[in-house]
């Protein structure tokens, strides 16, 4: 298809629903672009053209992506008889002996699953790069990260290989790859898409997960298909009024969006990044919204602790349960040397620690809420930086001083939302004098993902990016 990269994934479905192109031959494409491009940037880890073609003569189901191409990320996601690393040596031999909730919602909605993208081990990195994979490559500059965790998802899209791929987010890992590849990423609220049944909730409720797309429909309409609670979740995310396809062409009203430029944890902004907020500030008021500088403020050494107490916690657990499973203790080999590094950690911070970082984040929900009793979305830089050159922000990276450094940075804007559970999205409305993408970030109320759909939609019109493509 010529125009293959002309259509978003809803576009592409009405293609198949008129009966102008077959889903067969959307998947062909998508085939031949991965046979073609992947070898530049290392997106998909796991092919399996075979099946998905006995998927599409075996019939999909009339949803509304009918026949569109999609690939899942090689981090949570169960899909039966496939392959599941999570980017780590530990799982390279684990096979799903089941389809999880969300591959058989992404099923449902007529997707055909035809691979994995590529993950960092067990998603802990701002970059995609691992022992097991290799690196993945950013389309808009080879010598870049693509961004973490969901960087082979973001790759992938960005490249033209589809326009929709699944992603995950425990600190920013759909928002920063979108960032980093001129895409659409919006991380949901807290349980807004089950994880189950492997698990009830990621690092504590802070890891979700979506979608990165290059249309706001396209992220708006697969989270109408998979968002919803399954018998058995712990909790849910509150209903939506109306369905989230409905609101982003819906006017968003005047919106009241506080700016930060400061990062939450500390870590300095690059003036690249503040310039990207500065610009989308303007464009907000332009726009007719009510824009004002606010900080909101908290404590950047209780925040630390009690996220690395939570993921460390998580990270060591998962990765004991594994090798216990492969019938032995966990050994250092095991995981990559950042990995390692946090895995030890969790050793010598206790379930006293444990218990008070769960209630630290509670905390600052509490707070963001009441912040956003005066505002109706904040809007600051997805990342205090641009995306750095491969290896900085690699798990083993020699330098983990330096590598410390640069994850603190990559996180300054994005993490605050994990921890609150709050619905944030990145979006593509800035690129710097390299060329490189520099994605916004807008973070709304708990359960809102409504308003930030509204506001991504009018943000789309009045400066479209689908058109933008790198020169790959």
């Amino acid at each position: 298809m010529e125009d293959y990269e002309a259509h978003d994934a809803l576009s592409l479905a009405d293609l198949v629903a008129r009966g102008e192109v077959k889903p067969a031959e959307l998947l062909d494409e998508a085939i031949r672009r991965v046979e073609s491009l992947d070898s530049r940037i290392n997106a998909v880890v796991l092919r399996r053209f075979d099946e998905a073609r006995s998927s599409i003569e075996e019939g999909l189901p009339d949803g509304p992506f009918r026949g569109v191409p999609f690939l899942v990320k090689d981090l949570h996601i169960l899909v039966r008889g496939w392959p599941l690393t999570n980017g780590s040596r530990l799982f390279e031999d684990f096979v799903a002996d089941q389809d999880g909730h969300l591959a058989s919602r992404y099923r449902r909605s007529g997707l055909v699953l035809f691979g994995r993208t590529h993950s960092p081990e067990f998603g802990l990195t701002t970059t995609t790069e691992s022992r097991v994979f290799g690196q993945t490559r950013n389309p808009w500059s080879l010598e870049h990260t693509a961004g973490g965790s969901s960087g082979g998802a973001s790759a992938a899209v960005a490249a033209g290989i589809l326009p929709l791929a699944n992603a995950s987010d425990g600190g920013g890992s759909i928002r920063i790859p979108a960032s980093c590849c001129g895409l659409f990423g919006m991380k949901p609220t807290r349980a807004r898409t089950p994880l189950g049944p492997a698990s009830g909730e990621g690092w504590s409720g802070m890891s979700c997960i979506h979608a990165v797309s290059r249309s706001v429909r396209d992220s708006a309409a697969l989270l109408d298909a998979s968002a919803g609670p399954v018998h058995g979740d712990p909790y849910w995310a509150p209903p939506p009024e109306r369905p989230y396809l409905e609101e982003v062409s819906r006017e968003p009203g005047r919106l009241r969006v506080a700016v930060q430029t400061s990062t939450f944890n500390g870590a300095e902004t690059h003036p690249d990044c503040a310039a990207a907020a500065a610009d989308a500030a303007s464009l907000c008021a332009q726009l007719g919204h009510d824009v004002s500088e606010a900080t909101f403020r908290l404590d950047v050494e209780r925040f630390r602790e009690a996220t690395l107490t939570i993921i460390a916690a998580n990270l060591r657990a998962t990765a004991e349960d594994r090798a216990a499973a492969l019938g032995r203790q966990l050994e250092q080999d095991d995981l990559e040397p950042a990995a390692w590094f946090l895995a030890a950690s969790a050793l010598g911070r206790g379930s006293a620690a444990y218990t008070r970082a769960i209630g630290e984040i509670h905390a600052l929900g509490r707070a963001i809420a009441d912040f956003l009793e005066g505002y109706d979305v904040v809007l600051t830089p997805t990342m205090a930086a641009p995306p750095s050159k491969l290896g900085v922000l690699s798990l083993s990276n020699p330098d983990l001083t330096g590598y410390l450094e640069a994850v603190t940075q990559s996180v300054g804007f994005t993490q605050l939302f994990n921890a609150t559970g709050s619905p944030a999205m990145s979006v593509p409305l800035y690129w710097n004098h390299e060329g490189l993408p520099i994605g916004v970030q807008f973070a709304g109320r708990f359960g809102d993902e409504a308003t930030l759909f509204r506001l991504a939609g009018q943000l789309e019109q009045a400066r479209p990016w689908f058109a933008k493509r790198p020169a790959l």
